[in-house]
């Protein structure tokens, strides 16, 4: 059973994408080639399809990008060594710049994160700015061990996102502020 909180999340449901063990599209995008191994389903994610990736028959994946060109979710994806330090100077800096709701999450792999920042309606280009900015700051408190979503960078295909496994940490609200 499928049980990560994922409600702030706000997934793109409409469709989603299933990992094939084969290449299913040959993209080029700026010159770069891509060979995608995911394959968009054009259905509503559903409970049964996120357990079938909770029980690991599928890997699914989502949209960060949805048909209005709008994000909810920027998303840095964290693939170094060291998740806890990376929580801590995370959590300091999105605190630090006003944001108050995010959350990590584990991932397949043990050690990586995905960390949600949760934006609301935020046009395409806003997000690509935001992340960059949030990146550059991350970057010069610690190794750069991530990559930033949605990336300018990558075709639509591939600004998509496994579904969490487990969750990390959470912070909600302005409850910590009282303590400043």
């Amino acid at each position: 059973m499928y049980n990560v909180d994922i409600n702030l999340i706000k997934m793109v449901t409409d469709h989603y994408w299933v990992q094939r063990p084969r290449v299913v599209e040959k993209i080029t995008y700026n010159g770069r080639t891509f060979y995608n191994k995911f394959e968009k389903i054009n259905e509503r994610l559903t409970r049964q399809v996120m357990n079938q990736h909770d029980s690991k028959e599928l890997v699914v994946a989502h949209s960060l990008i949805n048909s209005r060109d709008k994000v909810e979710n920027i998303v840095i994806d964290y693939n170094g060594r060291d998740p806890q330090r990376f929580w801590h100077r995370a959590q300091l800096l999105l605190r630090e710049e006003g944001f108050l709701n995010f959350t990590a999450y584990e991932t397949k792999t043990p050690g990586h994160l995905h960390l949600y920042i949760h934006k609301g309606h935020t046009t395409l280009q806003e997000a690509y700015q935001l992340g960059k900015m949030l990146s550059m700051k991350l970057a010069s408190r610690m190794p750069k061990q991530w990559r930033v979503f949605p990336d300018p960078d990558l075709p639509r295909e591939y600004n998509i996102l496994t579904l969490p496994y487990a969750l990390y940490e959470k912070e909600r609200g302005t409850s910590w502020s009282r303590h400043m």
